[in-house]
């Protein structure tokens, strides 16, 4: 241990050379400082290099990351002159706030005629159920009535009949009668010839026995019987003559009440013939009676087409109703007014956008290179570096890995299929999300600012994303 720290002649010599020729200086205390410096400097950009080598190992970071958003277009679903703008712009907003009022009146005109249409509707249907309950009524007394009838019409039809028989028996009767009184007349007017010729005789033989009288040829005795016979025969004529007329009296009254009977036949058979139609219109009442149920079902049938229209202008009604809601836009989310292009007196029409509306829901889209997703998981944690706020670190973690490139989902996705090929590392969009919402609405955070994320993808994913199992 000496010998280490015994001083060297030779160097000794040597540095006294150089300090006579003024080359070597003995060094300051200022120069000790900054090798000092130096040296303190070079370790810690050391450490510095090895700190952001190791980070880079474990982490994956990107400048293509900005803050997204939900952004809400509001738009009318209605075409209508603005009458007022509630808001202005990034304005914050509740749900439920107006925002935009347009012009009702063509609105509520047409709510006003379909409150008429709906009251005429059910009106109508009022009317067709009354007209329902009548068919019903009318139509089950109108088959009561209708049976009643055809078995009234069939009794009288049965008792016209009767009728017309018993007249039919009085003809026969009649006619029987008058044969035989006919036949009695023959045989008086035969039995007043006969009698005729013997009071002739009996004259001829009182006439020729007055004559032999007279010459006294027969007794008074025979003239007295002569006499008498004729004056019997007389009688007997007279009596035959008599019954004759009386026979003849019978032959008119038989004809007469063979004509009665006659007509009393004919009487009869036209009231078979009344009693035969009035039968067959009560039939025909029944039959009309007994398709009541056609009737009552097409009643039925018109008080479902009223009621079929009362929904129709029910529907009409709410329709109107909704439309003329839709003259007030209200902010569907809280959030901030942004892209405000309506103004009062404007026409706007449907779809049209009026302004935007950013919730306060904020995350990070960030396009990593498709290389850097290896071991990337959803879970891992994430440091986010925001452009506007270079010295706040916010934290956060993967939520979500898009299933798919973001030229994939373009306007107009890259086509391979031509042979000019040219191999480009694509970017694929994952969210991430912050972890304590209530730090970061602290700051004005907008969509679209410029973020830098880092993920830790040394840490395993925590959370257990179910994914669907896919066959092979």
């Amino acid at each position: 241990m000496t010998q280490d720290h015994q001083p060297d002649s030779t160097s000794s010599g040597a540095v006294s050379n150089l300090l006579q020729n003024g080359i070597y200086r003995k060094p300051s205390r200022r120069m000790a400082i900054r090798g000092v410096t130096g040296a303190v400097l070079f370790i810690v950009m050391l450490a510095v290099g090895i700190h952001y080598y190791i980070k880079a190992l474990y982490h994956e970071s990107t400048d293509d990351a900005f803050v997204d958003s939900r952004i809400v277009v509001i738009s009318p679903r209605v075409s209508a002159h603005v009458v007022q703008v509630h808001v202005r712009d990034n304005q914050p907003v509740k749900a439920g706030d107006l925002l935009v009022s347009l012009d009702p009146r063509d609105f509520q005109v047409r709510l006003d005629a379909a409150k008429a249409s709906l009251e005429a509707a059910r009106s109508a249907r009022k009317s067709q159920d009354i007209n329902v309950k009548l068919t019903t009524i009318t139509a089950t007394s109108q088959v009561s009535e209708a049976e009643a009838s055809v078995k009234t019409a069939q009794a009288m039809l049965n008792a016209a009949k009767a009728q017309a028989a018993a007249a039919l028996s009085h003809r026969e009767q009649a006619v029987a009668q008058r044969a035989y009184v006919r036949a009695s007349l023959d045989l008086a007017k035969a039995e007043a010839m006969a009698t005729s010729a013997r009071q002739q005789r009996d004259a001829a033989d009182l006439k020729r026995s007055q004559e032999m009288a007279a010459r006294h040829t027969i007794s008074p005795q025979q003239l007295d019987h002569a006499a008498a016979a004729a004056r019997m025969s007389a009688a007997d004529l007279d009596a035959a003559h008599k019954k004759v007329q009386a026979q003849q009296a019978l032959v008119q009254q038989s004809e007469a009440g063979l004509k009665a009977a006659e007509d009393d036949v004919r009487q009869a058979r036209a009231q078979i013939a009344v009693r035969q139609g009035q039968l067959e219109q009560a039939m025909a009442r029944l039959t009309s009676a007994k398709s009541a149920p056609h009737k009552m079902a097409q009643s039925s049938s018109r008080a479902q087409v009223s009621a079929a229209d009362v929904e129709k202008a029910q529907a009409e009604m709410e329709q109107a109703a909704l439309m003329l809601s839709y003259t007030h836009i209200y902010a569907p989310e809280d959030g901030f007014v942004t892209k405000k292009s309506v103004e009062p007196g404007s026409f706007v029409q449907v779809g049209q956008s009026l302004m935007a509306i950013v919730t306060p829901d904020l995350w990070v889209t960030a396009n990593f290179k498709e290389t850097q997703l290896t071991q990337m998981q959803v879970g891992q944690p994430v440091e986010i570096s925001v452009d506007t706020y270079p010295d706040v670190i916010f934290k956060g973690h993967v939520d979500s890995i898009q299933h798919g490139s973001g030229a994939r989902f373009s306007l107009l996705p890259p086509e391979n299929a031509t042979g000019n090929f040219v191999k480009v590392v694509q970017r694929i969009p994952v969210k991430i999300v912050f972890d304590q919402m209530a730090e970061v609405r602290k700051y004005r955070l907008a969509p679209g600012m410029s973020v830098e994320p880092s993920v830790n993808i040394k840490v395993k994913s925590v959370v257990n994303v179910a994914m669907p199992h896919m066959s092979p």
